[in-house]
């Protein structure tokens, strides 16, 4: 186990103490093949991208629905694909199998099997923060308490359960959605660059 300086894990309470902060660079929704075939470079330049992804939600027990939205976002640029209206497109696919590029995110292997209910593809390069933070020794689990024990602010959650299929996406859907994917690139990048 890596020496480090981070709480093992933190409260709801604690976590109140935190600052609120949020993703303040550019948000490009992907909701057409031009914009998508326009952004994609800018992405494929990047060695680690945050990566998340949000559903409609279900008041259903037991009941999922199919993913709408993947996020990608380095440190000033989110992406954020409506794979509602644009499916995933082979150049995403072939991103999603790359080795040279890092996917952060918080629990992936649930996220990859919903995305591979839309499209098959071969998961490479991503990175589980539930998993890897253990080796820092933080025994918390869940984005929000990762994001104060890593990076010192509180993220909102208050767009989890809106409608992602949604004609148009909201400014705080859309501030939300980058937001998370963000945070995971920062966790990783502050986690690997302790020695």
């Amino acid at each position: 186990m890596m020496k480090n300086n981070f709480q093992e894990t933190i409260t709801v309470e604690e976590l109140q103490n935190y600052d609120l902060s949020w993703f303040k660079g550019e948000i490009v929704i992907v909701d057409d093949l031009q914009i998508f075939k326009k952004i994609l470079p800018r992405l494929r330049k990047e060695r680690v991208l945050g990566f998340d992804t949000e559903s409609r939600p279900s008041f259903k027990k037991g009941r999922k629905n199919k993913v709408s939205l993947i996020q990608l976002a380095t440190g000033n640029l989110a992406c954020l694909f409506r794979i509602n209206k644009i499916g995933i497109p082979e150049e995403l696919v072939n991103l999603f199998a790359d080795p040279r590029v890092i996917k952060a995110g918080v629990a992936v292997h649930d996220d990859i099997r919903f995305l591979k209910r839309v499209r098959k593809f071969n998961p490479v390069g991503f990175i589980d923060l539930l998993h890897f933070v253990k080796d820092f020794g933080i025994q918390s689990s869940g984005l929000k308490k990762l994001t104060a024990i890593v990076l010192g602010f509180r993220i909102s959650k208050r767009q989890q359960v809106t409608n992602w299929e949604a004609d148009e996406l909201s400014e705080a859907q859309q501030i939300y959605a980058a937001t998370d994917a963000w945070v995971c690139r920062e966790i990783y990048i502050k986690l690997t660059s302790i020695n």
